[in-house]
């Protein structure tokens, strides 16, 4: 969809899909839709040169502000973030130990985690915490984790402890992050934060964290990147790992300054605008579902209570004559792609994100929803594709690529 405003989609030409996007801020999606005062910083900057580290220097103060830190700086992405925060605790801000990474020798290297914040965000979240040579200790069990699995997991080898906040983790049974920095800081063990795709950029340093971590490509609509904020001295040594493991890492010019500008356009967005037209669109689905056979809708709030609803479509194959997950692989096919949230759907329903939307794409949304349910009902057999098929199906696609 464009308006005078917006140029041509170029997708066709490039021969790429159309895809319409209400799974969320996913990287495998493009994360998001990047604000125009970024994509005018970042056109700007890249025909010209600049002293990279004062450009660093400038992205600081904003990050601060904005994050309530000392300190701030913009890498690779929020994945990117927890190797260097994690290096940064095992090295401080000795220039040879950091050369020496991932050789972590006759430094501290355990990095404490929950076993139910161990979840995958395309990659496992422990292995970017072993990128930078330190050995994760999961505590707890999945669905359970107490201060005492805390406390015992603390000695004099540990370097840190990471926090995960995200939709992926379990949502009960574990330590919430003000517990867990208060023992942790009583044992003088700094706190990351991996707040990738949170909202709220201010209340996971208020609650104790020594650093948080955000994508700049999710809700905050800038280019692809990750933001290292907290405390000045800790951010400081996670900055000096671009001399190290931060090398592969590093990201240009555009990104930083990019960054810069979404952060200042997130100050003066219209949030509750946006929050009102993003609840017209979850009720217009919703409306559009209301009486098919075997589907039902309801708005539900955010797990990790960032301001936004969503709609979870449950589907019941006997009386719709489709799986949750069949539903979700018709819509994300034809000449409107339509991919939804279907990490869960093999329990029968779906979730429908409505932040990332073009003008005009919700109508699109309703329509595909309309036909797809009634070529379902219409058909004389239940469509039920084996969901270990669908899986096999994705794994076999990745394995051929580039074919």
């Amino acid at each position: 969809m464009t308006d005078s405003h917006t140029p041509p989609d170029l997708r066709q030409s490039l021969g790429l899909r159309p895809v319409i996007n209400v799974s969320g801020t996913m990287t495998s999606l493009g994360a998001s839709i990047v604000v125009p005062e970024a994509v005018a910083a970042m056109s700007a900057i890249l025909p010209q040169f600049v002293e990279i580290n004062d450009l660093h220097k400038m992205a600081s103060p904003v990050i601060a502000r904005l994050t309530g830190g000392e300190a701030g700086f913009v890498t690779a992405s929020c994945s990117a973030g927890i190797s260097l925060a994690v290096a940064a605790t095992m090295t401080g801000n000795d220039l040879a130990a950091i050369e020496r990474l991932p050789d972590t020798a006759g430094l501290k290297d355990e990095v404490i985690i929950q076993t139910g914040h161990v979840v995958s965000y395309g990659a496992p979240v422990d292995q970017g915490i072993r990128l930078s040579g330190a050995r994760a200790v999961l505590i707890g069990q999945a669905t359970s984790c107490y201060p005492y699995h805390l406390e015992g997991a603390i000695n004099e080898r540990t370097a840190a402890a990471v926090f995960v906040v995200s939709h992926h983790t379990v949502q009960y049974g574990l330590i919430a992050l003000k517990k867990f920095a208060e023992v942790c800081h009583a044992r003088g063990v700094p706190v990351i934060v991996d707040a990738a795709s949170e909202y709220d950029l201010k209340i996971f340093l208020a609650q104790g964290a020594d650093i948080a971590l955000y994508s700049s490509h999710k809700f905050l609509g800038g280019p692809t990147g990750g933001i290292v904020a907290g405390r000045k001295e800790l951010v400081r040594s996670a900055f000096l790992q671009n001399m190290g493991i931060g090398r592969g890492m590093k990201l240009g010019k555009e990104s930083i300054l990019g960054t810069i500008a979404a952060l200042e356009a997130w100050e003066k967005r219209d949030h509750a605008g946006i929050r009102e037209k993003e609840t017209g669109y979850l009720n217009l689905w919703k409306q559009t579902l209301t009486g098919k056979p075997g589907v039902t809708a309801e708005i539900e709030p955010d797990p990790t209570n960032n301001p936004l609803d969503r709609l979870r479509v449950s589907v019941n194959a006997q009386e719709s004559h489709i799986t949750a997950w069949d539903l979700a692989d018709a819509l994300a096919r034809g000449a409107h792609p339509v991919i939804v949230r279907d990490h869960e759907a093999e329990h029968g329903y779906f979730y429908m994100d409505p932040c990332n939307l073009h003008p005009g794409e919700e109508k699109i949304v309703a329509r595909r929803l309309h036909e797809e349910l009634g070529k379902a009902t219409a058909s004389n057999e239940i469509i039920s594709t084996p969901f270990e098929e669908r899986y096999a199906r994705r794994i076999a696609g990745l394995m051929r690529w580039p074919d």
